[in-house]
């Protein structure tokens, strides 16, 4: 068994970044390699010299939805915030509630005159299952009512709400940022294309398990929340022939290759289609797919943390934050970037 105390590490909470650059490729990027070597700075728009031509870089596209809402009940003046999480099919949605004890089964909260929700059920997490009411398209809704659901250590109010977008995002759903991504500049992204880097998209929508800490004393206990991932035809075909050309398969981010590792099969051919993961990879996981990561640097405890620790060990890991903490990178969403070699 695996102590989650195991991956704990100190961190000022100065380093914590609060705001995102202007210039989203001139964060910093600490380059660490599996084997232990001693990690070396870089500027993130170094990228293009630190990959080399014929990889295949993978990014996640998909889209934050303004998923945090305040409503009320009816003929009531207080605030209750929802934090809808996961479409069920026929406006269903999991969500978050607070204060959870006003979301009561049966209870209707209004969210302007465009939009009410019912609460249908309570799971023994304090989960909420609600039903959403509304005439139009509902994520035009969500873009007039809704704000960014940013994470609960950032405490800046964000100036443009496309800074928590990544460039490339496409398919509305998640709940939270792909972080990785948010490096990346179209000038930086036409500069890799350009050397001849390949870039393939899947999509995760970002869930519960951003949000959720790890609260078991071990590893093996912890319960991953489902998410839904979507891989082509298209894109699982050039993975494959990448594979088995000898080509570097460099995910950017974690929710890219959780996607590419629930994707693939016990050979590591990856297989399109949309499915729901809760894979959970940690010290021990053999990868199938991916070689490299691009990756921001993670809470302590986190199942991120345990994920980058899987590709490079636990105590190079350590060792690589530890650093980043004396050389003060900047962490978590809006923070500095490494590349895992």
């Amino acid at each position: 068994m695996i102590r989650v105390d195991d991956y704990d590490f100190d961190l000022p909470e100065e380093l914590i970044a609060q705001t995102p650059l202007k210039e989203r490729d001139k964060s910093r990027l600490m380059v660490v390699d599996k084997k232990g070597s001693e990690p070396k700075d870089y500027v993130f728009s170094d990228l293009v010299d630190l990959l080399d031509e014929g990889d295949i870089l993978v990014f996640n596209d998909s889209r934050v939805i303004p998923a945090r809402l305040f409503g009320h009940r009816k003929d009531k003046e207080e605030k209750v915030e929802f934090l809808l999480l996961k479409e069920l099919g026929d406006d269903r949605w999991q969500c978050l509630s607070k204060p959870g004890k006003k979301a009561k089964v049966g209870t209707e909260f209004f969210f302007g005159d465009e939009l009410s929700l019912v609460v249908d059920e309570v799971d023994e997490e304090g989960l909420r299952y609600v039903t959403l009411k509304y005439d139009g398209i509902l994520y035009e809704i969500l873009d007039r009512l809704g704000t960014m659901p940013l994470p609960p250590y950032i405490h800046e109010k964000l100036e443009d709400q496309e800074m928590y977008q990544t460039v490339y995002a496409k398919d509305p759903g998640s709940a939270a940022a792909p972080t990785a991504g948010l490096h990346f500049t179209d000038e930086l992204l036409e500069k890799l294309k350009n050397k001849g880097i390949e870039e393939l998209f899947i999509t995760l929508n970002v869930g519960l398990g951003t949000f959720r800490p790890v609260t078991s004393e071990f590893i093996e206990d912890h319960k991953m929340h489902e998410e839904l991932y979507t891989v082509s035809e298209e894109v699982a075909a050039k993975i494959n022939a990448a594979k088995k050309a000898g080509k570097k398969v460099v995910a950017v981010g974690t929710t890219t290759i959780r996607t590419l590792e629930s994707a693939a099969d016990e050979n590591g051919e990856v297989r399109a289609g949309s499915r729901w993961t809760n894979i959970f990879i940690y010290p021990g996981y053999k990868f199938k797919v991916v070689d490299k990561l691009i990756t921001n640097f993670h809470l302590p405890k986190s199942t991120l943390l345990m994920l980058i620790s899987a590709i490079m060990g636990r105590e190079n890991a350590l060792h690589a934050y530890k650093i980043a903490v004396d050389r003060k990178y900047r962490f978590f969403s809006f923070g500095d970037a490494m590349f895992i070699e």
